[in-house]
């Protein structure tokens, strides 16, 4: 419970500093199946030097990771250096760089499959720590859930701008001049080249390992000729002032995704991808896709009962959602918590992160 004083008056608690937990005197171990080992918990507060943070766990006493990403610079002194005090925890869920399909050029299918093509996804997950972050994703649905294998399970859909993971600069190209033969308004020169100087926004996450992702997907966007601004704010700015917000107009989102609420297809698909779910405000659609097939085919797939039926059918939408382009997949996430020596850390898989009710020091 939060600590308080004699009088009743509520001490543990300074906003933006710290929260200070003590044990419940209601507690009783006869009763209460969780061991709750740790008599005091302290949270930190305002820790944004993810890096630093991190060290400083897995140098110090008694301290665990709270809900921050472990930055892969860490990752790979611990898995180095201290590989009993990370722990890797299936996320459930995938990482991607999103295309507002409402603005152009992103409104055309092409160019966002020239984008996809041209992408190198192995730099991508190398800015969150590589291999030992998570796997590379060749579709959204993640390792190990309903509906992954239907949709084609590590090998993902046989999408020809899925292909090479390291991407793939003359298909990239090939779909730029198809965009253009399509429309012949669309600014792109006789070599699949994107040629107006006029700058997409892109919003993006001021701390690493967001920022770097960002940097990264910048990168991959200017080799196909588009001019980026490039704008970095706290990771909740992103989501409540700009990328959850549809009137904003932002072009590219690079560090958006999405995790379990529970394991079934749909939690980690129709928020994100189903156009009847667009908000104008608090939107977790950020691509803005609206394809009326997809729509209605997961309409129907939601009111299926869970078994070999309903995974089929969420993996034949996983399909033609990826199908759609609407943004670079590359990562099914192992969520990485780091902590000190002195500590015997539980993981609950559920929330991804350490179990307080039965983690205990050494």
């Amino acid at each position: 419970m939060y600590k308080n004083d004699s009088s009743g008056k509520l001490v543990g608690r300074t906003p933006g500093k710290s929260i200070e937990l003590v044990r419940n005197p209601n507690w009783d171990a006869k009763t209460d199946y969780r061991p709750a080992y740790l008599d005091s918990i302290t949270f930190e507060e305002g820790n944004d030097d993810a890096v630093s943070s991190a060290r400083r766990i897995l140098k110090g006493q008694s301290l665990i990771q709270g809900d921050g990403t472990t930055p892969a610079p860490v990752i790979k002194q611990a898995v180095t250096h201290n590989q009993d005090q990370i722990a890797f925890i299936p996320g459930g869920g995938y990482r991607f760089v999103s295309m507002n399909s409402t603005i152009k050029p992103f409104d055309n299918l092409n160019v966002r499959k020239a984008v996809v093509a041209a992408s190198d996804r192995k730099a991508l997950q190398l800015t969150r720590g590589g291999t030992a972050a998570g796997d590379l994703a060749t579709h959204f649905l993640p390792v190990d859930f309903p509906g992954f294998e239907e949709a084609g399970g590590a090998k993902g859909p046989s999408l020809d701008f899925m292909a090479n993971p390291s991407g793939d600069m003359a298909l990239a190209k090939k779909y730029m001049l198809a965009a253009k033969k399509e429309d012949p308004s669309l600014p792109i020169d006789a070599n699949g080249m994107w040629t107006d100087s006029t700058q997409l926004l892109m919003v993006a996450s001021n701390a690493d390992p967001g920022k770097k992702t960002a940097e990264v997907a910048q990168a991959q966007f200017e080799k196909l000729g588009f001019k980026i601004r490039f704008r970095a704010v706290p990771q909740d700015t992103l989501y409540t002032k700009f990328c959850n917000v549809p009137s904003q107009k932002i072009a590219i989102c690079p560090n958006v995704g999405w995790f379990k609420d529970f394991n079934d297809p749909q939690a980690v698909l129709d928020a994100v991808f189903n156009g009847n779910n667009i908000l104008q405000a608090n939107n977790s659609n950020w691509t803005q896709l609206n394809v009326p097939a997809i729509n209605d085919a997961m309409g129907k797939a939601a009111l299926l009962p869970a078994g070999p039926e309903r995974n089929k059918a969420w993996g034949a939408i996983d399909d033609m959602v990826t199908a759609q382009a609407p943004g670079v997949v590359y990562l099914w996430d192992k969520i990485p918590q780091v902590e000190a020596p002195n500590v015997r850390g539980v993981v609950n898989q559920y929330s991804t992160s350490w179990d307080l009710d039965f983690t205990s020091l050494k």
